[in-house]
């Protein structure tokens, strides 16, 4: 799912862009901001993949609130204004909406806004080979290849690895599966997470890494036999 934001100094115009995104199968509209300031401090501490963003806005243009980003997500421009075009797509925009907008039009841009996610996803599937994790006040870099399953500790999660010392991590069972390779590691339960390559066996509620035996949630039980090929 391309989890979103929506910035735009009228509220009208954000209940459009909230109406919208409730009937499409696959954008979460996390949070709407009518003030860039917010939008900032939010996006500073929150993974999202794609703004909404308004161009004419009092304090700053939408043109200069995305080039002052740091991380830039996808944008999807929202004006009433066409002469800004030109400049939305020097900023790599995934396009360019006329207020007021059309639901047609609106599906055509954020269907392209999907299918750049799964690109950049099959990228990151196929290039990531280790994960960056801060353990015992350093920055330790791990081959995924060599992780046995994850396992949450409290607030901590304790990464298991092929016939080496654990590893613990301060980090959410949630954050952490945000930065796996999607085809790689599933969550099967609340409290585990698991690469899909070290599964020996699955057994009536449970799965076997070799001798190791990992409960499957039941919340959890549809996305894994959906995910898990033989």
């Amino acid at each position: 799912m391309i989890h979103a934001i929506a910035l735009d100094d009228e509220p009208l115009a954000l209940k459009v862009i909230e109406s919208f995104c409730a009937s499409n199968d696959y954008i979460i509209l996390e949070k709407t901001f009518t003030k860039p300031s917010e939008a900032r401090d939010y996006l500073a501490s929150n993974e999202i993949h794609l703004i909404f963003c308004d161009v004419q806005m009092p304090s700053i243009t939408g043109i200069n609130f995305v080039r002052e980003l740091a991380s830039k997500p996808m944008v999807i421009f929202t004006t009433a204004f066409s002469e800004y075009a030109a400049v939305s797509y020097e900023l790599n925009a995934i396009d360019y909406l006329l207020k007021p907008i059309n639901k047609a039009r609106f599906d055509q841009a954020v269907s392209k806004a999907n299918d750049f996610f799964l690109h950049l996803q099959s990228k990151e599937a196929t290039s990531q080979q280790f994960l960056y994790v801060r353990a015992e006040y350093s920055l330790v870099k791990i081959p995924l290849s060599d992780i046995f399953y994850f396992e949450t500790m409290d607030d901590y999660i304790k990464i298991h690895l092929k016939d080496k010392k654990p590893i613990l991590t301060l980090m959410s069972m949630k954050k952490m599966l945000e930065r796996l390779p999607k085809n790689q590691f599933v969550r099967v339960h609340r409290s585990y997470i698991v690469p899909f390559e070290k599964i020996s066996s699955v057994r009536g509620k449970s799965l076997f890494l070799e001798t190791q035996e990992i409960p499957i949630g039941e919340s959890y039980k549809k996305d894994f036999f959906e995910n898990y090929h033989v």
